[in-house]
């Protein structure tokens, strides 16, 4: 009788242990993911020798909604004058948002139509389109922009998000270690979260959307140069607030190094695309870095650790999330730096109603710490969003200007989504630091047209918030 208690109490532990091991194995796989290599990259201080700065704007100007738009007519035209290769990595890229209530630009087909255009017009181009599985809605079949892409002999490249750290870690291990296996299907019958115009999805596509991973670079580069910006070519974006940086020069070399490596360690070698520029024709006086994913955070923190008395920060920013950077910024109003701060209200995402985490929390915080000396203004959005990532420091006779992809969270420079920004040193007086001073200005203090709104607008000091926050930036149990 013994003999069977102990039997059944050795089975008992045996099963207790399996499924211990199956339940805390996959929390290891999820926290100790390795970025994939080519990542995390800082390049040298390079030589451009072009530099623009590019932006959009949505805005009332005596009651009248204005959509001021330049950047995708940049890339547009960038595109029609490629003559040897095009290399673009776009996060949204898809026409899907409720056509019910919003009619939009058809933004992604205009992208797509320049694409095979030129490929028609020059059929030795050699193109490439890396992007982001959310524009097929987490399945296996290519959205239409994409077939009509490889029809044309552009080839698509859907970053193997596997490769990347995951950012939601709790949940990812598990769906490593049992979800994937069950595939994504071809079939769907459920509706598309994304419009109400996308394909059905099925349930192992939205498990994999909760993984919240992402390639959100927005790049293009060509044989005349590049443009790294905060803008997706996708019909439901097509009026938001953005920002651009647009270059040619050494710079463009190490930026297509670090497309290179993510479609490599997503399946492609690109090999016979090589920019070549003349380094004759140099801006004075000028240094660009390329920085992905966590080098981004560095720089940054850098920056504003590095300011003092007198110095003065602009920053305009979709989500403001990230402890450290908060916590510099404070610091650095302590010591008498000037810190001007244009947040999106988070209060619209493709027609949903958000709640505003986590921008009115942290503004609220800032605002509080520093004793009102780190001033907030809110972008007033009409159904868009200030989708603007940038940062500005000034400090002595120089200006550092960091914008692209990123936005300030834990999520998008603490090396788990893929991400892209530049990085601009020039002096206080170059027309370039200037022309963003004016730009900065004009949405500050609302110049020829509404922009922004003061604190109170949008103050939020809901200590529930504040904990779903934090909460929230800590585990990646978020979207933002």
């Amino acid at each position: 009788m013994r003999a069977k208690r102990s039997a059944g109490h050795k089975k008992r532990n045996m099963i207790l242990m399996i499924f211990s091991v199956a339940l805390i194995l996959p929390l290891y796989f999820g926290w100790s993911t390795a970025a994939p290599k080519g990542t995390s990259y800082s390049s040298p201080p390079s030589s451009v020798s072009e530099l623009n700065l590019l932006y959009d704007l949505t805005y009332m100007k005596e009651e009248e909604l204005i959509h001021e738009q330049r950047i995708l007519d940049e890339q547009l035209q960038m595109i029609r004058e490629a003559e040897d290769f095009i290399v673009a990595d776009i996060f949204l890229y898809n026409d899907y948002y409720d056509t019910k209530k919003y009619q939009f630009p058809n933004s992604t087909q205009r992208f797509t139509d320049a694409l095979i255009a030129q490929k028609q017009k020059q059929p030795d181009l050699k193109a490439y389109v890396i992007t982001d599985e959310i524009n097929n809605s987490y399945g296996s079949v290519l959205n239409e922009q994409f077939q009509q892409l490889e029809e044309n002999g552009i080839d698509v490249i859907v970053t193997d998000l596997s490769k990347v750290r995951d950012s939601n870690p709790v949940y990812a291990g598990y769906y490593r270690s049992y979800i994937r296996h069950f595939g994504l299907g071809t079939e769907g019958w459920m509706k598309n979260p994304f419009g109400d115009n996308g394909p059905e999805v099925n349930i192992r596509n939205y498990l994999r959307l909760l993984n919240f991973k992402a390639n959100h670079r927005k790049v293009l580069i060509t044989d005349n140069g590049a443009i790294v910006s905060s803008s997706n070519p996708h019909d439901g974006s097509s009026y938001h607030s953005n920002i651009a940086f647009q270059f040619s020069g050494e710079a463009v070399n190490y930026l297509l190094e670090a497309e290179k490596a993510v479609a490599a360690f997503s399946g492609t070698e690109i090999r016979d695309v090589e920019y070549k520029y003349n380094e004759s024709d140099l801006r004075a006086d000028t240094e660009v870095q390329v920085l992905t994913e966590d080098k981004i955070k560095d720089k940054i923190l850098e920056m504003i650790k590095g300011t003092e008395e007198g110095d003065r920060i602009d920053l305009g920013m979709f989500y403001l999330a990230h402890r450290e950077i908060i916590k510099q910024l404070i610091l650095a109003a302590d010591r008498g730096v000037e810190i001007r701060v244009i947040l999106d209200a988070n209060k619209d995402a493709f027609g949903f109603e958000k709640n505003g985490i986590p921008n009115r929390q942290t503004a609220a915080e800032l605002v509080k710490k520093s004793d009102n000396k780190v001033q907030v203004r809110w972008y007033l959005t009409h159904g868009e969003q200030f989708h603007t990532k940038v940062i500005a420091v000034y400090k002595g006779e120089e200006v550092v200007l960091i914008g692209g992809s990123a936005n300030f969270t834990r999520r998008n420079i603490d090396n788990y989504n893929l991400e892209a920004d530049v990085m601009v040193t020039i002096k206080k007086e170059d027309p370039l630091a200037k022309e963003f001073q004016d730009y900065f200005d004009r949405l500050w203090e609302n110049r020829n047209g509404t922009y922004t709104a003061e604190f109170s607008e949008y103050a939020d000091e809901s200590l529930w918030k504040i904990l779903i926050y934090r909460i929230q930036e800590k585990t990646g149990l978020s979207t933002f």
